[in-house]
C-alpha cells in the first residue's frame, strides 16, 4: 500500500471519530457541562491549580503523555509487518485510548483533581486503595528510574541535540514570564519563542556536546544525576514558570515535526518512497510472540495507562472548563495516533528510501531487513529511535533540508519529550506520594509533615528513582534490571482505569459503560495474558527478582478486577451530583 494512502486514511479515520465518537462520549456519555466547577478554578493557588488556555494545556497534556512512547513502541512493533502496528495504533487509539485518557481526565475533574489511585478506591472500593497506588507507584517509579539514562542516550547519539534542549529552558521562562507576568499577546510571543528555539537547533550543529566520563563515573551516570536535580527544581515551580511553557513550545516544536514529516512523505512520494517492509511476520527471529505482545510493546500511539496518571494528575488541575476537556483528553490522545501513524511511516518506508543525493547506500526491502534482521538487533533504545530519526530525515531531504539538519531537527524533538516526560513523572510521583501520605490536598505546601509537602514528596521520588537508577553502581543503568516490568504493567494500568472508568459509569445509570468496559475487558485479557506468558520467562531464566514482583503485579490486577466486577454487579444508585 501507498505510504501516503496509509497516511490520508488513518488522518481522515482520526478526524471522523473525533467528530463523531469522540463528541457521542462527551456529550452523551459523560454530559459534559462548563455549570461543573473544576479543581483549577476551585483551588487555584497559581502553583499547580491553574486555570488554563486550552491550546495551552493541550500542550502540556500532549507533550506530557507522549513522551519517547510513540516513537519508540512503534519503532519495534513494525517487526511483526506493517498491517498489524497500524490497525492496533488507528483502532486502539479510537476506540480504546482516547475515551481511556478521556474517562480519567474527566473523572478527576469531578473528584476534586484526585488521581486514578484515588478515584478508583471511591468508585470501586476502600480496599484497593493501596493495591492500586502501588501499581501507579511502580509505573512512574520505573519510568522515573530510567529517563535519565534514556535522555543519555539520546544526548550520546545525537551530540547537537543537547544545546537546543537545554536552551528550551531559558526560552521556556521567558515565555511563561512574558504571557503570565507581562501579559504579553500569546501568538506573537510564542512564534518569537519558536524561533528562537529553531536557531539553537541550527546552532547545535556546530556547537555539539558529549559528556566526557568524569572519573570513574560514565556519561549516563552525570547525567542522570544532572537532570534529577533538574527535576526536583522543575517540578516544585509554580506549573506557569517552565512546565506549561515548556511543552507548550515543545507542542508547537512536535506540530513543526509532523508538519516536516506530511510533506515530506508527500514529496518523496514522487521520488521512490514506497513501503518495504513486509505487511505482515509471524515469526521475527528472537521475537516473543505477535499475540499478546504487540499490545503490550505499542503502548502510547494505542493505549497507555500512564496518560491515565497524567490526566487524573497535573492536566485535571489545569482545565479551566470541563468542556474543554474533550479537546484536551480526547483529541490529544488522537494526535499522538497520527504520530504514531507517521512513525511506522518512517520505519516501514522512509527507513528504505536513499535520502536526495545519497548514492551508493543500502535502500528498499534490504535496508528494512538489514535493520530489522531480529529482535535483538532493533529492540534497544538507539535501535528505535535511530530507525524512526534516519528514516524521517532521509523523507524530508527532498523539502530541502539537508539530511545532517534533518537529523538534529528529529534529535532534538525526541529528547525534547523525554525532557517534558522526566518534568511531568517527577510532579506526578509526587502527588502519589502526597496523597497516599494523606495530605489534605495534592499540591498543600503547609503540611506539617515533610513528606506531604511538595518539597520533601519530591525529594522522596527521586531518592526512591535514584537507588533503583544507580542499583547498577555509577552508571545509572540499574533501572535496566526490572524494566521488562514496564510494558504489562502500564497495560494493566490501563484495564484497571477503564474498569474504574465503567463503575463510575455504571453508577451514573444506563448503558453507558459498555464504551469503556469492552475495551477493559480486552485489555485484561491481553496484559494478563502476557503476564502469564513474562512469569514463564522469568522463572525458566531464573529471574527471581522479577518473578516475584510479577506476582504481586499479577495479584493485584486479580484482586482489583474482581473487586471492580463486584461494584459492578450491584444495583448502583444514580449519582445525583456534577460526578
Amino acid at each position: 500500500m501507498s505510504a501516503v494512502l496509509i497516511m490520508v486514511l488513518a488522518f481522515a479515520g482520526y478526524i471522523i471519530a473525533y467528530r463523531l465518537y469522540g463528541e457521542f462520549i462527551g456529550k452523551k456519555i459523560f454530559q459534559l457541562s462548563n455549570k461543573n466547577q473544576t479543581p483549577a478554578e476551585e483551588f487555584e493557588d497559581g502553583v499547580d491549580y491553574v486555570p488554563t488556555k486550552k491550546g495551552i494545556i493541550f500542550g502540556h497534556h500532549f507533550t506530557s503523555i507522549a513522551g519517547t512512547g510513540p516513537i519508540v513502541g512503534p519503532a519495534i512493533g513494525v517487526i511483526w509487518g506493517w498491517l498489524p502496528a497500524l490497525i492496533w495504533v488507528v483502532v486502539g487509539s479510537i476506540v480504546m485510548g482516547a475515551v481511556h485518557d478521556f474517562s480519567a481526565l474527566i473523572m478527576s475533574l469531578r473528584t476534586q483533581g484526585k488521581s486514578i489511585s484515588e478515584i478508583a478506591s471511591q468508585y470501586i472500593s476502600k480496599r484497593i486503595r493501596v493495591a492500586f497506588f502501588l501499581i501507579v507507584f511502580i509505573e512512574l517509579w520505573l519510568f522515573l528510574a530510567i529517563l535519565g539514562m534514556i535522555i543519555a542516550v539520546i544526548f550520546h547519539m545525537y551530540p547537537e541535540a543537547v544545546f537546543p534542549v537545554w536552551m528550551e529552558i531559558p526560552i521556556a521562562l521567558a515565555l511563561g514570564y512574558a504571557v503570565y507576568r507581562k501579559n504579553a499577546h500569546v501568538v506573537r510571543t510564542t512564534i518569537l519563542a519558536v524561533i528562537a528555539m529553531y536557531i539553537t537547533v541550527v546552532l547545535g550543529h556546530f556547537i555539539p556536546m558529549d559528556m566526557p566520563m568524569i572519573g570513574s563515573m560514565p556519561a549516563t551516570g552525570t547525567w542522570t544525576l544532572i537532570l534529577f536535580a533538574y527535576a526536583f527544581i522543575a517540578s516544585t515551580l509554580p506549573v506557569t514558570t517552565l512546565l506549561q511553557p515548556r511543552d507548550y513550545i515543545n507542542a508547537w516544536e512536535l506540530f513543526i515535526a509532523m508538519g516536516l514529516l506530511i510533506v515530506g512523505i508527500i514529496v518523496s512520494a514522487f521520488n521512490g518512497l514506497s513501503v518495504v517492509a513486509p505487511a505482515v511476520q509471524s515469526h521475527p527471529e528472537g521475537a516473543p510472540s505477535m499475540w499478546p505482545f504487540l499490545f503490550i510493546t505499542i503502548a502510547c500511539g494505542a493505549i497507555s495507562g500512564f496518560h491515565a496518571v497524567v490526566a487524573s494528575g497535573t492536566t485535571a488541575k489545569q482545565v479551566a472548563h470541563e468542556d474543554d476537556a474533550m479537546f484536551v483528553g480526547y483529541g490529544s490522545m488522537l494526535m499522538e495516533g497520527a504520530l504514531a501513524v507517521l512513525v511506522i511511516i518512517a520505519t516501514v518506508a522512509g527507513i528504505g528510501l536513499a535520502a536526495k543525493g545519497d548514492v551508493g547506500s543500502v535502500t528498499g526491502l534490504a535496508k528494512w531487513t538489514e535493520h530489522y534482521a531480529s529482535w535483538g538487533s532493533a529492540a534497544g533504545l538507539g535501535a528505535k529511535v535511530g530507525a524512526f530519526v534516519e528514516g524521517s530525515a532521509n523523507m524530508i531531504t527532498f523539502l530541502g533540508i539537508p539530511k545532517y539538519l534533518g537529523i538534529i531537527i528529529m534529535g532534538v524533538f525526541v529528547a525534547s519529550f523525554a525532557g517534558t516526560s522526566l518534568d511531568t513523572t517527577t510532579r506526578l510521583q509526587r502527588y502519589v506520594i502526597q496523597e497516599l501520605l494523606g495530605a489534605n490536598r495534592v499540591g498543600a505546601t503547609d503540611s506539617k509533615s515533610f513528606f506531604t509537602n511538595k518539597y520533601g514528596a519530591t525529594l522522596l521520588a527521586l531518592i526512591t528513582a535514584g537507588i533503583l537508577a544507580f542499583s547498577s553502581g555509577v552508571d545509572g543503568k540499574g533501572a535496566l534490571t526490572l524494566w521488562p516490568l514496564f510494558g504489562a504493567n502500564n497495560q494493566t494500568l490501563a484495564a484497571l482505569a477503564l474498569f474504574t472508568a465503567s463503575v463510575y459509569l455504571k453508577k451514573r445509570g444506563g448503558k453507558g459503560f459498555l464504551v469503556t468496559l469492552l475495551p477493559a475487558c480486552f485489555m485484561l485479557f491481553m496484559t494478563m495474558w502476557a503476564l502469564i506468558l513474562n512469569q514463564a520467562s522469568y522463572m525458566a531464566g531464573g529471574q527471581v527478582m522479577l518473578g516475584v514482583i510479577n506476582i504481586v503485579i499479577i495479584a493485584i490486577v486479580v484482586f482489583v478486577a474482581i473487586e471492580s466486577i463486584l461494584a459492578l454487579s450491584k444495583k448502583q444508585p444514580v449519582v445525583a451530583t456534577q460526578a
